[in-house]
């Protein structure tokens, strides 16, 4: 059997994914890039390579994400696609009637518009990550709580505090005062997954038509307490991928399978040279 990898390199995590011939998920691995986006990847592909029996045929391979342009020629790829086009394929593929893409990430996030299954338009954050994974996750680390359980926190909130929360600086200062003040832990959490909900549709997704189904794709589409945000500020029921976090590594390995053609593939195997043996 001939198998498709697909690598999204993302600034916090790298997600491989390998689909074989039916387009189905063989493998898959997702782990911390440490600002080590080759290290990741070597690791990785390491880490897929003990998922078979015997190391398996990848017929194409495509990369994407933050760091995709790096690593292209240390694994060898096929193709190197923007992240937009990757998460654009998956979505069009799991729902095939969906029209909106929201996707958030670690560094960045971004709305995808899709029309009869091709990408109408777009919109991206530019620098501020108070739209984006970091900034919950900052706030995560400094209440003393995992991803899972600030989610599960949230989701027990009856009277969200009201936080503007424009920017991280500003949102980390009122959620201080919110619980000097003597607010509820579950109430500024919820509060927190507000104003990154808020800042999202009034930055990333300004002007854009927003119509369903909505599907919501990264890491963050775990996080109960994310999702009940959305859904309350959009009045819409999200529908969330089974592995919302691999969607561009899934989006790549599905337009590696649709380039398969007849030339050999580019890809250097399971055991190519990291970057430290490059220099």
């Amino acid at each position: 059997m001939k198998y498709y990898l697909g690598i999204d390199i993302g600034s916090v995590s790298t997600k491989l994914v390998v689909l074989d011939d039916g387009l189905n998920l063989a493998a898959n691995v997702c782990l911390p890039t440490h600002g080590e986006p080759g290290k990741a990847v070597n690791n990785g592909l390491e880490l897929i390579r003990g998922k078979f029996e015997s190391e398996p045929e990848i017929f194409r391979t495509v990369i994407t994400g933050s760091g995709r342009a790096f690593v292209a020629a240390l694994v060898g790829a096929d193709l190197v696609k923007n992240e937009v086009t990757c998460q654009a394929a998956a979505a069009s593929k799991y729902f095939p009637g969906a029209q909106t893409v929201i996707e958030i990430g670690g560094q960045d996030s971004k709305i995808i518009l899709l029309r009869d299954g091709l990408v109408a338009d777009f919109g991206m954050n530019t620098v501020c990550a108070a739209g984006t994974g970091s900034f919950l996750d900052h706030q995560a680390q400094r209440l003393g709580l995992s991803p899972e359980k600030l989610g599960e926190t949230a989701c027990r909130s009856s009277a969200p505090a009201r936080l503007s929360g424009r920017c991280t600086v500003f949102a980390e200062s009122e959620m201080i005062h919110m619980q000097q003040s003597g607010s509820r832990l579950e109430d500024v959490v919820f509060g927190l997954c507000q104003t990154l909900a808020h800042n999202y549709l009034n930055s990333v997704a300004a002007g854009k038509e927003i119509m369903v189904p909505v599907v919501f794709q990264g890491g963050l589409a775990y996080n109960r307490g994310m999702v009940r945000a959305f859904e309350d500020e959009m009045n819409v029921k999200l529908v969330i991928p089974e592995h919302p976090e691999l969607m561009g590594a899934i989006g790549a390995a599905l337009l590696a399978a649709r380039h398969r053609g007849i030339t050999p593939t580019k890809f250097k195997g399971f055991n190519a040279p990291s970057v430290s043996d490059k220099r």
